[in-house]
């Protein structure tokens, strides 16, 4: 995921854009930056639960301890908050993934507000996957 900006360029990023319609234009270029899904990872168990859109994730944990992400979506602007939450958990150990604020993140960004309720939904389906995955690997 070396391809994804961190938390601090993102809000940088957002905060440039004029109005939602770059956001979202933006989004779409963060999760068009995502590596490709192997087949081994596009299983139903790492298929989102509660997700409109079809939404794969999964998770391992490198060398260092920390958690390496892959995921994917059919819908662009899916895989753009697929890209978002990744950006929000790389680099992180399991626990510090659980410790995340995430509603001042998202806060920051200004997402919810801006996303249909089904996609708001989507998005907190991912967190408590990552979050449910994150609490096994503790």
């Amino acid at each position: 995921m070396a391809s994804l900006p961190d938390q601090n360029k993102l809000l940088r990023n957002f905060s440039r854009c004029q109005n939602w319609e770059e956001r979202y234009l933006y989004m779409i270029e963060l999760g068009a930056r995502l590596p490709s899904l192997i087949d081994e990872q596009r299983q139903p168990e790492y298929l989102i639960s509660g997700c409109q859109s079809q939404v794969w994730i999964s998770l391992k944990k490198n060398d260092q301890g920390k958690v390496e992400f892959a995921g994917d979506s059919d819908a662009a602007i899916v895989k753009g908050l697929v890209a978002i939450v990744f950006i929000l958990f790389q680099d992180r150990m399991p626990q510090e993934i659980l410790d995340v604020d995430v509603t001042e993140y998202f806060a920051r960004l200004s997402l919810e507000q801006h996303l249909t309720p089904s996609r708001t939904q989507g998005l907190h389906a991912m967190i408590c996957a990552i979050r449910n995955t994150a609490s096994k690997m503790v």
